[in-house]
C-alpha cells in the first residue's frame, strides 16, 4: 500500500516488511531513506504512546484502588465504578471520534480530545467524592478515546494485509509496556504520594504527549479521501458495517476476549492483595509479570506467526488456550482443588494474559482489513465494543464482596466460551484462507 501523497515511479521499491512503496536504495537515496525510517520510528512511538495512554490511566492506579476506598469512605464495588465509567466513556467517545476523523481528518479530533483528557485527569485529583471521581474519570474516558480510535484509523490509513497485522503487533508491543510499568509506577508513586498525585502524572503525561503530537504527527488521510454526510451519512456506515457478518463477528471475538481481560484488571488488585494478602508491591510485580507474557505472545503473533500462519488458525488455538486457562482458574478459586494459594492462580492469569494477544490483535486487524473505505468508523465500532463489554464485567467481579474471586472467574470463562462461539458462529473458520495479504 502507498503512503498517502506518495505516487509510485521507476525509482521506487515495495519494502516487504510494511507494504508501504520506498524510495530504492541508491547511493544518492540513502540520506532520504534515512530520515523516512527515522519518521517512520517517529510515528511508531506516537501512535504507540496514544494507544499506551488507555492502560496507563487505567492500571496506574489499580494499586490504589483499596486506598482510594479508604480514603473516600467507600467500598471496593463502588470503586471499581470508577472504572466502568472511564471504559463507559473511551467506548461512547471513540463511537464519536471515529466517525469524526473520517470527515475531518484525523488530526483535529485527535488534538481536541488529548487537550479534554489533560483537563479531565487534573478534575480526577481534585475529586471530593467517589460520584464526582466517577464523573471525572466518565469525561477522562470521553476525551482520552480520541488517541485509540485515531492511532487506529491511521494505521489503516498507512498499510494493508499482513504489514497491518505487524505494525498492530508493533504497537501492541510498545503499549503493552504501559500495563507492565503503570501498576509499577502507581505503586512506587503511593510511597511519595497518594492516589491523587498518580492523576497529576497522568495529567502530565497526556500534557507531554499532546504537544508531541501536534508538532509531529502527520495528517494521513487527505481531504479528498474525507468522508462527507455529517451524522446520517455516519450511523449510514456504522450499519453497514454491522450488516457483514465477518466483520461483526471479529467485533464480538474482540469484544468478549476483552472482557475477560478486563476481568482480571478490575479483580486483580483485590484478589492478590485482599484475599492472598499480598502487598501493593508484590501485586505490582505479579501484574509486570503477567503483562511481559502478553507482550511477548503479541511480538511471537507479529513477528513469527502472522504471514506464515492463516490467522483465523491462530485465533483458534489462542480460543483453545483462553477455555483451559479460564476454566482451571474457576476450578482453583471455587476451592474445587482445595487451597490453591497464590502462585497456582498467578500461573493461571498468567497463561491467560499471554493467550490473548493470539485473539485481540488478530480480531482487530481482520476487521479493518474488510473496511478500507471506513476505517475511522470500524475502528470506532472495534473499540467501542471492547470497553462497553469491559465496563460491562468490571461491576460483575465484585458482586460477592472483596473475598472471593469465583466471580473473577466465573466472568473470564463466561467471556471466553461467549467469544468462542462468536467466532464460530459468526467468523466460520473452517476452510477459509486469512485475508491478510503480503
Amino acid at each position: 500500500m502507498i503512503q498517502p501523497g506518495q505516487s509510485p515511479t521507476a525509482a521506487t521499491t515495495l519494502d516487504p516488511q510494511t507494504s508501504i512503496t520506498r524510495p530504492a536504495t541508491t547511493g544518492k537515496r540513502a540520506p532520504q531513506l534515512s530520515r523516512r525510517r527515522r519518521a517512520g520510528l517517529l510515528l511508531t512511538l506516537i501512535l504507540g504512546s496514544l494507544t499506551a495512554l488507555t492502560p496507563l490511566s487505567i492500571d496506574t492506579y489499580l494499586p490504589a484502588l483499596p486506598e482510594v476506598a479508604d480514603s473516600l469512605g467507600t467500598g471496593a464495588a463502588t470503586v471499581q465504578l470508577t472504572l466502568t465509567a472511564c471504559l463507559l466513556g473511551l467506548g461512547l467517545g471513540q463511537l464519536v471520534v471515529g466517525p469524526m476523523s473520517d470527515q475531518l481528518g484525523r488530526r483535529l479530533p485527535l488534538l481536541v480530545g488529548m487537550g479534554g483528557y489533560v483537563v479531565a485527569s487534573a478534575a480526577c485529583a481534585f475529586a471530593p467524592n467517589v460520584e464526582s471521581l466517577t464523573a471525572f474519570r466518565l469525561l477522562q474516558g470521553l476525551a482520552g478515546s480520541a488517541g485509540v480510535v485515531v492511532a487506529r484509523a491511521i494505521v489503516r490509513d498507512m498499510f494493508d494485509g499482513v504489514a497491518m497485522a505487524r505494525f498492530f503487533s508493533t504497537l501492541m508491543l510498545i503499549s503493552g509496556l504501559a500495563p507492565i510499568l503503570a501498576p509499577v509506577l502507581g505503586g512506587q508513586l503511593m510511597r511519595f504520594t497518594d492516589w491523587r498525585g498518580i492523576f497529576v502524572v497522568l495529567a502530565v503525561a497526556g500534557l507531554v504527549l499532546t504537544l508531541v503530537a501536534a508538532r509531529w504527527l502527520p495528517e494521513t488521510l487527505p481531504a479528498e479521501r474525507r468522508e462527507s454526510g455529517g451524522v446520517r451519512a455516519a450511523l449510514s456506515t456504522m450499519g453497514g458495517l454491522f450488516r457483514d457478518r465477518v466483520f461483526t463477528g471479529h467485533l464480538l471475538v474482540g469484544g468478549l476476549t476483552f472482557a475477560g481481560l478486563f476481568a482480571y484488571v478490575a479483580a486483580s488488585p483485590f484478589v492478590i492483595q485482599e484475599i492472598y494478602g499480598a502487598s501493593p508491591q508484590t501485586f505490582s510485580l505479579l501484574f509486570m509479570i503477567n503483562s511481559i507474557g502478553l507482550v511477548i505472545m503479541s511480538q511471537v503473533n507479529g513477528k513469527i506467526l502472522v504471514g506464515r500462519v492463516a490467522t483465523h488458525r491462530i485465533m483458534a488455538t489462542g480460543h483453545a488456550l483462553l477455555l483451559v486457562s479460564a476454566a482451571s482458574l474457576l476450578l482453583m478459586t471455587s476451592g474445587v482443588l482445595g487451597d490453591v494459594g497464590l502462585v497456582p492462580i498467578a500461573a493461571g492469569l498468567f497463561v491467560l494474559m499471554g493467550s490473548m494477544p493470539l485473539v485481540l490483535p488478530n480480531a482487530n486487524t481482520e476487521g479493518l482489513q474488510r473496511t478500507p473505505h471506513a476505517a475511522g468508523s470500524a475502528s470506532a465500532l472495534l473499540g467501542a465494543s471492547q470497553f462497553f463489554v469491559g465496563a460491562i464485567a468490571s461491576p460483575l467481579v465484585g458482586v460477592a464482596g472483596e473475598h472471593t474471586a469465583v466471580p473473577m472467574a466465573v466472568v473470564q470463562l463466561g467471556s471466553v466460551v461467549l467469544s468462542t462461539i462468536c467466532f464460530l458462529a459468526l467468523v466460520r473458520p473452517w476452510g477459509r484462507a486469512s485475508t491478510l495479504r503480503r
